[in-house]
């Protein structure tokens, strides 16, 4: 079963956007394995707490994203 997990700052995407991201995720998962890859594929967006996460010893917020 193929499987997709995005990770995002909550509250950064809307509903479409998070529709977007599964449907164009199986649809990369089908052209690659086939067809029959698409009634299996898993993908999971999920939203991560503000201040939840960081890259390289920094802890990221939606603040210093959108600075960036």
């Amino acid at each position: 079963m193929p499987f997709a997990n995005f990770k995002v700052p909550a509250g950064t995407l809307t509903a479409e956007q998070k529709t977007l991201i599964v449907t164009r995720t199986t649809d990369l998962y089908a052209e690659i394995y086939g067809d029959r890859a698409r009634a299996t594929t898993m993908v999971l967006v999920e939203e991560v707490a503000d201040g939840g996460w960081g890259i390289g010893g920094d802890v990221l917020t939606l603040a210093k994203l959108q600075a960036g």
